[in-house]
């Protein structure tokens, strides 16, 4: 069996920047055996944004990318803050935010691109925890996707 850290290195992506807080709080807090991570954006290598609404600038596969990036960037953070993905035993609880048009219904797929990145790096059992995916009419700086998430520590 696999560890997490050798799951990821075998998906060849890379890591953005572990993104800074943009006002006064902190990305992620441990508490106990728990790792709380705020809420994250579409950082992607650069440092740079993805940007836009799913429904009007972008279609439902540009959205899952983005979602998919937004957890690139939660385990940037996780490996900058706890050193290891491998010191994180599950995936507990995802919030998932779609900045999206009225009519928009898909909320679940996008915020896919997320789950499926994390039962990648941590397998079904441990990679699949409780999830919400909601629109939103907007988020900051017009990110598509912002995910929060609740660990559990090794």
């Amino acid at each position: 069996m696999n560890t997490a850290e050798q799951n990821f290195a075998a998906l060849g992506l890379s890591l953005p920047p572990a993104p800074k807080p943009l006002g006064v709080y902190k990305p992620c807090l441990i508490d106990g055996k728990y790792l709380y991570l705020s809420g994250h954006g579409t950082v992607q290598d650069d440092g740079s944004l993805i940007i836009g609404r799913i429904g009007a600038d972008m279609t439902l596969e540009d959205g899952k990318l983005a979602a998919r990036q937004v957890g690139l960037a939660m385990l940037a953070t996780i490996k900058a803050n706890i050193g290891s993905l491998d010191k994180v035993k599950r995936v507990i609880k995802v919030l998932g935010m779609v900045n999206c048009t009225p009519d928009f219904e898909k909320h679940p797929f996008i915020i896919n691109g997320c789950s499926e990145l994390f039962a990648s790096v941590w397998g079904e059992e441990n990679g699949i925890g409780v999830r919400s995916a909601v629109g939103f009419g907007s988020l900051p700086d017009n990110i598509p996707v912002e995910i929060e998430a609740l660990f559990e520590l090794v």
